[in-house]
């Protein structure tokens, strides 16, 4: 049976016959390099996060921080707060995080990190959303395949209030050193999964 398609170019659909073996192998996100880098560029890192108890409360467990703001909430109750705080290393953890997809995907390792701020507590229950800005970019002298990129990352809640601000510098690899493709985007192994030259499957009863 013929398959619609969709071409994302144009827009327009398209008919994929049983006599089309074809396999149209498409690059993905795969990530910057340390070519994309432009100083004053700003990325807004996609999918914000809820932080929830259970985050708090087992992040904290994890890293053995005995300071019951973040676990005992009779005694945070009594405070200032009225409430347990969100450990702010799980915070700073996961701004990280949410930046890789833009910063250091093609990271071979993180230098530093430098001037962290926090500038407002985060709650249960808080959305927090991240963005990066390029500060400084260099080439390495001692490895010619990476260079280094710093940014400001900064952190928001739901309500656009600032709860934190670092900067941090991870060294980044080059496209040409990297050498992705469609068929070995980053951290893939050589020849897993589709390649340029498979065929397509027919389904039994179709004819080619």
């Amino acid at each position: 049976m013929p398959q619609d398609t969709t071409n994302p170019s144009t827009g327009t659909a398209e008919q994929r016959t049983a006599t089309d073996t074809t396999v149209q192998l498409r690059a993905g996100w795969q990530g910057r390099f340390y070519e994309d880098f432009a100083v004053g560029d700003v990325y807004k890192h996609p999918y914000g996060r809820t932080v929830t108890e259970t985050d708090n409360v087992w992040f904290t467990n994890l890293t053995m921080n005995a300071n019951p703001m973040h676990f005992n909430a009779a005694y945070a109750s009594g405070t200032e707060f009225d409430e347990r705080l969100v450990n702010g290393l799980f915070v700073i953890a996961l701004s990280v995080g949410m930046s890789v997809v833009d910063v250091s995907a093609n990271a071979t390792a993180n230098l530093g990190y430098d001037d962290i701020q926090h500038h407002a507590p985060v709650f249960h229950g808080d959305t927090l959303f991240a963005e990066s800005e390029v500060l400084s970019k260099r080439e390495s002298e001692s490895r010619p395949h990476v260079g280094m990129v710093t940014t400001e990352l900064r952190t928001y809640t739901q309500d656009g209030e600032l709860v934190l601000s670092l900067e941090r510098t991870p060294m980044v690899r080059k496209r040409g050193a990297a050498d992705p493709s469609a068929a070995r985007p980053p951290g893939w192994p050589a020849g897993v999964g589709t390649q340029p030259d498979a065929e397509r499957t027919v389904p039994d009863g179709e004819s080619r």
